[in-house]
């Protein structure tokens, strides 16, 4: 019987928050609700949920995510999408491992034998950005990502401006010409900073612009994507396909849905169909754990408009335990010529160290964001 009858949180370093749901057979799913900076607020809403799921049938996935998602008056956000993105990819698992499949098989086979990764460098200089790189190349990828400032006035200076194209001109040069940097805009920018720097980027050859403007300025979009000719993405703080809808019609050439904030394996399918009807390629936001990029990968192997795959083994921010710490076996997600091969296993395709995550549990956590603040005291994005 794949009957839910017992679902579990642990809230584990350095800021994640996995998610255990067992059934009377003994099957178990694993997922990840992490939601960065509220993960004890997600935890709760975890718990309200679970009293929708238990004793009933785990491979009820889609019917589980209507009632969880639409079965009160009050829905959507970070926190209750959070909630339902842990518990699904965990049903998803336990769906994998009752059939003995990859989850991506339970979503129509794959299309592809392998997945490119990129991995997140930081540096406030030159000089740090490159070393920095290097090392990515070292472990075999191809591709990162970079912030493209810290803190940005509302209307940049001159030397603002200049540090972000000093930056990604050193990323450039360390990549040469057969190598992609993505440069991450974090919200960070004005639209007026975001089109000034656009143009001034353009002869790097950017692999994407990420995030020009905060979510809630969504309306702003089209004015910045129609002012470069570089690809622009968004959507890491977009929860649902109703959200993604004006971000693909302002024009954005690639989606990046969090498998963990977004509704899970469940939501983000049907965010990558939408997005091909508008020639747009999937590429998830995920510098979170093993689950989440796990989840990110059986979704990549079965969507044929995806493009790359963020994940954050090795990140600097990661601090107190590892993207691998929390798996039996390292080898399904070791990078081969800067890819991650087709995982074989059943479910999500990786075995967690469930001693380990009780162990971490014990300890917990209390990862916060930082705030930030301008020279003259007023609040600024990061």
């Amino acid at each position: 019987m794949t009957i839910i009858s017992r679902i579990e949180t642990f809230l584990v370093a350095p800021r994640w928050l996995f998610v255990r749901i067992e059934t009377e057979s003994g099957i178990v799913g694993w997922g990840e609700a992490t939601c960065e900076g509220r993960s004890e607020t997600v935890r709760t809403a975890v718990d309200q949920l679970a009293e929708l799921l238990i004793g009933n049938d785990a491979l009820r996935i889609e019917d589980h995510w209507q009632v969880m998602t639409k079965g009160s008056f009050y829905r959507g956000g970070p926190i209750l999408a959070s909630a339902v993105s842990g518990l699904d990819q965990a049903l998803w698992d336990i769906a994998g491992k009752h059939f003995n499949t990859p989850v991506h098989q339970l979503l129509g086979g794959h299309v592809r034998d392998r997945i490119r990764m990129y991995g997140w460098v930081g540096g406030d200089e030159p000089n740090e950005v490159a070393d920095q790189i290097s090392a990515q190349l070292e472990v075999g990828l191809t591709a990162v990502k970079m912030n493209a400032s810290g803190r940005m006035s509302p209307v940049a200076s001159v030397a603002e401006i200049d540090g972000v194209i000093r930056r990604v001109a050193a990323a450039r040069e360390v990549l040469g010409d057969h190598r992609d940097v993505a440069v991450d805009f974090h919200g960070r920018f004005s639209l007026a900073n975001a089109r000034r720097v656009a143009p001034l980027l353009e002869p790097y050859r950017p692999f994407f612009l990420e995030e020009p403007v905060v979510p809630e300025n969504t309306h702003l979009l089209r004015e910045f994507t129609s002012s470069t000719t570089t690809p622009v993405s968004t959507g890491e703080r977009l929860y649902s396909r109703q959200e993604f809808l004006p971000a693909l019609q302002a024009g954005i050439a690639v989606a990046q849905p969090d498998l963990s904030h977004a509704g899970g394996i469940t939501e983000v399918r049907k965010i990558a169909s939408l997005a091909e009807i508008y020639d747009v390629q999937l590429a998830p936001h995920c510098p979170l754990g093993p689950l989440a990029l796990a989840a990110c990968l059986q979704v990549g192997f079965a969507t044929p408009n995806f493009l790359i795959q963020e994940q954050s083994i090795g990140i600097h921010y990661n601090k107190g335990a590892e993207v691998l710490d929390y798996v039996v076996d390292k080898t399904p997600l070791r990078f081969v010529d800067g890819h991650i091969e087709r995982l074989t296993g059943p479910g999500l395709g990786i075995e967690i160290d469930e001693a380990v995550v009780r162990a971490a549990d014990k300890r917990g956590h209390a990862w916060r964001g930082p705030v930030w603040r301008h020279a003259d005291g007023a609040f600024a994005e990061w």
